[in-house]
């Protein structure tokens, strides 16, 4: 394998014959020819300007329904997505998406926590994988590849109806290897009981993969540090101990000593620090295991915990409200989510 196979760089001169396509509000089915045939009504913005123009760039989300965005015959790859929306829709909607005709997503996370926007909150990211530029864009490119068909969809469950839902997802259509994963993002929230003040960003991962990125949004409950707790990643039948373990919350994310500061780089980054008076601080973060993928072969379990400091000098165990979003590649078929949190329950604090 070559540097240069990291893959960012590496293939963008080489010919294949794969085949571009587009789905958007514009060209709903992606099909070769098919984009920009609304027809406008009467009093239309483009109503004077007629059919091939803007006329439908934008879709609604109804109240308690669910939108199929794409719907697509493999073998191909989705190359960019990239969506924008109003706030209420960050918490509201659940975003999925379903590989080989399979009965359960591998991707079912919060609109916005899955553009590492978190707590309803919009945050400028400035990663590779994720970027989410001003007012609210939110663009993944994040490579998923799939063999025999790809279903995107996102559901609704705010009490009315979203308008102004834009998207656009860039794919290609062409054979793909034998030996590539499927891509695959869960949420989860917990607030860290303090006899075990430890968050479960995964667990139940059978199979062989990689780990390739952690998002969380954290709601600090306690004054002062918050970030003194470890990241412990299970592997392949550890059981008390982990395998891999970090020195601290700062320290996973690549920053030291407390933070003191945001930053948002090409792999990691923290890009929200909220401490307006009167309200809880909160927090998101994002790491990329890009150039570092953590490899599993049979199992994995990644952990994290929520430590501070006593007056004395001792760990604190903190009852913070943290919410996650882990992504990974894995061969299918992958084990059960546990069940989404009721609309209520996701609702930031």
């Amino acid at each position: 394998m070559s540097f240069f196979d990291t893959g960012f760089l590496s293939s963008i001169a080489k010919v294949t014959g794969a085949k571009t396509r587009s789905i958007s509000a514009e060209n709903p089915t992606g099909a070769k020819g098919a984009g920009a045939q609304e027809v406008p009504y009467e009093d239309h913005a483009g109503s004077m300007l007629g059919k091939g123009w803007k006329i439908r760039p934008c879709i609604v989300l109804p109240a308690g329904s669910k939108t199929t965005l794409a719907e697509i015959e493999g073998p191909g790859t989705i190359r960019h997505i990239w969506i924008t929306v109003a706030e209420v829709a960050y918490r509201n909607c659940i975003f999925r998406i379903f590989w080989d005709d399979e009965p359960t997503p591998s991707v079912e996370v919060p609109l916005g926590d899955f553009f590492c926007c978190g707590h309803a909150l919009r945050t400028k990211v400035n990663s590779i994988p994720i970027a989410v530029n001003p007012s609210g864009g939110f663009n993944s490119y994040w490579p998923m590849p799939f063999v025999k068909s790809c279903k995107i969809e996102i559901e609704n469950q705010w009490h009315q109806d979203i308008c102004g839902f834009f998207y656009q997802i860039d794919y290609e259509l062409g054979d793909v290897p034998g030996d590539l994963a499927y891509f695959h993002a869960q949420w989860r929230r917990s607030v860290t009981p303090i006899d075990r003040p430890e968050h479960v960003i995964l667990e139940g991962v059978k199979g062989r993969g990689q780990y390739v990125g952690t998002y969380l949004a954290w709601t600090q409950l306690s004054n002062g540090w918050w970030g003194e707790g470890e990241i412990k990643f299970f592997m392949d039948g550890d059981e008390e101990y982990p395998t891999i373990c970090g020195t601290g919350t700062e320290d996973y994310f690549c920053g030291a000593w407390g933070f003191g500061d945001t930053y948002s780089t090409a792999f990691l980054g923290y890009p929200l620090w909220v401490k307006n008076e009167g309200e809880v601080p909160r927090h998101g973060l994002y790491r990329w295991h890009v150039l570092d993928p953590i490899r599993f072969e049979k199992d994995l379990k990644v952990t994290i915990q929520a430590l501070g400091w006593w007056p004395n000098c001792k760990y604190q165990p903190l009852q913070d409200d943290i919410a996650s979003v882990a992504y990974w590649y894995q061969i299918e078929p992958h084990a059960a989510f546990p069940e989404m949190l009721p609309v209520h329950l996701r609702w930031p604090r």
